[in-house]
């Protein structure tokens, strides 16, 4: 598995991979709220951040150079380039429970560490989201916080997780 930078021609593919509202709002959170999403809807939303160099969407593919899944790491804090923010976190349906989420994240510590000089990555993970926090989990990630969001189809628990990067784990 490689990642590679995200290209537009990639956004149809990954809205392709959203079969529902709730599917779409565990991975956008409150970002995009249009349902069904089109590749469109996902370049305008990453469009005006890609100038920002503070921004960079990825996508992983496999051997055969198919997509199997995408992530975005952006710098939450504008006076800390130190933290890291992994979000937009999907594996495509095809692909998941095979350890392709597990070899992605792996790939992407080692992307904000190697590039962007990151010690501290951080996420969010909805509760109702239990596959995607146990291989959170599994690349060590730990909780340290949760919040209430309001979304538009319900109100739902948010747990704040974060990797503190070693020499072991950018290897």
């Amino acid at each position: 598995m490689i990642l590679r930078d995200y290209r537009k021609e990639d956004a149809n593919v990954i809205a392709g991979w959203l079969h529902s509202p709730e599917e779409m709002h565990k991975w956008s959170a409150d970002r995009i709220n249009r349902f069904p999403l089109s590749g469109d809807d996902i370049h305008r939303n990453y469009e005006p951040q890609l100038e920002s160099g503070r921004f960079h969407p990825l996508v992983a593919q496999d051997d055969q150079k198919r997509l199997v899944g995408h992530l975005i790491i952006r710098y939450p804090h504008e006076d800390d380039d130190r933290s890291v923010r992994f979000g937009f976190v999907i594996v495509n349906p095809a692909f998941r429970g095979k350890g392709y989420g597990k070899e992605m994240l792996r790939l992407a510590v080692a992307f904000a560490n190697d590039h962007l000089s990151a010690v501290r990555i951080e996420l969010g993970v909805f509760e109702n989201n239990a596959p995607a926090k146990r291989c959170y989990e599994s690349v060590g990630f730990r909780a340290y916080g949760a919040r209430e969001c309001e979304l538009p189809i319900g109100t739902w628990v948010c747990t704040d997780m974060e990797l503190f990067i070693t020499a072991d784990d950018a290897e």
